[in-house]
């Protein structure tokens, strides 16, 4: 075993072509780590909905270029075997580490392999790619980023030419051909030959962004805007010039690319203390909203003054807001969210008249929904405008949302004013989340046995009415790990994280409202059964 895994790793220093992981990997093989080694040389890293995701290091279990470069002979050899040979591939990259030198990598292996291959300018936004894909009749498009993943990350998402992410069986064939690359050596990676694109394509972008404000709606709130150190703030202050919004008050400490994020452990604007620096620059100035992108923006945030002091509100939240505004606005289409995210969604589209649809979670599955008019999910991710971008998008989210408070600001109301209207109308949708982040994945695996093995019977006192592995698909949704639990008045759903590792329990309790005087009891009780089901849940996880 010693033997095999010394000489599997002398092979791949053979052909790694970044002297950075030549010297992290030759230091490793000459200490005999073997425990390192181990660790990153049994098995792959593995290429799924997602695309790839992991840390960086020498290996075929971390990111890194020969990774990357046979990730994407893997994806030109399924595009060739598509018939889309010529065809066109855009490439866009995030401000991490290694991202520029991957999407070049990316770019070598597409053109080596008969494909055109054009590069974004420099670092911009996930949304800019997307939008680009179809803009620019590509046949496939990716983005190089870890989205908010911690530093250490990097990770390779795929689109095909429809402008949305990848979904099976796409993803296991383009795994196929991965696997099928024997050696480095054997993919033509060209020298040049590939466009990089000038700033004709995130003009365009911007001027998409038009379609999603009325004309002539108020544009006079007033922001603090973080890129939380990634790409989106160029983007978004342009943005909002062009839209006629008051130019954003910007969090200095977090608003220039930095891979290393060195204000936030966590760079991602639902974990604790993440947003601190925002509230702080809030308190001193007194905005009317906080506006939050993660770093590859692609996921909007929103903060509020709620008091004497500022919260963030939940994605569902935010969702609720943006589907409310599109309604009023007089949208028409398909409303649609992952599972995962609030039932009140289907309540307001139902109340409007409008088709709506639950999907799995990611959003490679909302902007597949027929007929789509605006999609979100719970974790901070809202699709405003699918003709433009068929994907979240934290830009034009951002500018929905500053549209929605500007209109309220002149009828002297709030965001908040309106969720409490929405909760009278409806009935109070309170959410909530158990995510357990851990070092060993085999925690995820042994909470998930237990949960099928002994499954509750009821939590918080509420008995369970249906109880649902998804593993099994249902009439309207594809396979998937997770579990859903129906309870009289409330729901969880249980799954793990696909893009870290984390297992995620999503709550919801449902309480009616007779009146705006109801509401302080309403939320009372709504954060009780919330606490109870996040305990009880905990111990039949047994996390």
């Amino acid at each position: 075993m010693h033997d095999d895994l010394i000489a599997r790793a002398k092979a791949w220093l053979a052909e790694d072509p970044d002297p950075e992981t030549r010297d992290e990997l030759a230091k490793l093989i000459d200490a005999g780590d073997t425990t390192e080694l181990t660790a990153r040389f049994t098995g792959t890293l593995q290429f799924g909905t997602a695309g790839l995701r992991g840390e960086l290091g020498a290996g075929p279990m971390r990111m890194n270029r020969s990774v990357v470069v046979r990730a994407a002979a893997g994806l030109a050899a399924y595009l060739n075997k598509k018939g889309a040979t010529g065809g066109l591939v855009v490439i866009g990259y995030d401000a991490r580490h290694k991202s520029a030198d991957f999407a070049r990598d990316t770019a070598a292996v597409m053109t080596g392999a008969g494909l055109r291959a054009a590069v974004l300018p420099r670092p911009l936004p996930t949304p800019v790619l997307a939008f680009a894909i179809r803009h620019l009749g590509a046949v496939a498009g990716v983005e190089v980023t870890a989205s908010h993943n911690p530093p250490r990350d990097n990770g390779y998402k795929v689109y095909l030419g429809d402008g949305s992410q990848i979904v099976p069986p796409a993803d296991a064939e383009i795994a196929a051909e991965i696997d099928a690359v024997r050696s480095l050596n054997d993919v033509p990676r060209p020298d040049a030959g590939w466009d990089t694109l000038d700033d004709t394509v995130l003009d365009a972008y911007l001027a998409r962004t038009d379609a999603v404000l009325a004309p002539g709606s108020p544009r006079t709130a007033r922001t603090v805007y973080t890129a939380m150190h990634g790409v989106g703030k160029d983007t978004l202050v342009a943005a909002f010039g062009r839209a006629g919004f008051p130019e954003p008050v910007l969090v200095a400490e977090q608003a220039e690319p930095d891979p290393d994020f060195p204000t936030v452990a966590f760079p991602n604007p639902e974990e604790p203390g993440a947003m601190d620096l925002a509230f702080a620059k809030a308190r001193e100035t007194d905005p009317d909203l906080i506006i939050a992108n993660d770093p590859d923006a692609d996921r909007c945030a929103v903060a509020v003054k709620d008091g004497a002091d500022w919260r963030m509100l939940r994605g569902d939240e935010v969702g609720t807001l943006l589907a409310t505004h599109l309604v009023r606005r007089g949208a028409r289409g398909t409303f649609a969210e992952s599972i995962v995210s609030s039932s009140l969604l289907g309540r307001i589209a139902e109340k409007a008249g409008l088709p709506y649809e639950e999907t799995l979670t990611g959003f490679k599955w909302i902007a597949r929904v027929e007929g789509l008019r605006y999609g979100y999910e719970e974790a901070l991710g809202y699709c405003v405008d699918p003709e433009g971008v068929r994907d979240k998008d934290g830009i034009s989210a951002a500018l929905a949302i500053t549209e929605l408070a500007s209109q309220l600001k002149e009828e002297n109301r709030t965001l908040l004013d309106l969720l409490d209207d929405i909760a009278v109308e409806h009935g109070l949708h309170a959410t909530d989340q158990l995510s357990v982040r851990v070092q060993d994945l085999s925690v995820i695996a042994r909470a998930m046995e237990q949960l099928r093995e002994q499954p509750p019977t009821a939590l918080a006192g509420l008995a369970i009415t249906k109880a649902e592995d998804l593993t099994r698909g249902t009439d309207k949704l594809p396979p998937t790990d997770g579990l859903r639990y129906t309870l009289d008045g409330a729901r969880v759903i249980v799954r793990p994280s696909g893009t870290e590792p984390k297992l995620k329990c999503y709550l919801e309790v449902v309480v009616p409202v007779a009146s705006h005087e109801a509401l302080p009891e309403a939320h009372t009780k709504a954060t009780v059964l919330l606490a109870a089901i996040k305990r009880d849940l905990a111990t039949a996880a047994g996390i």
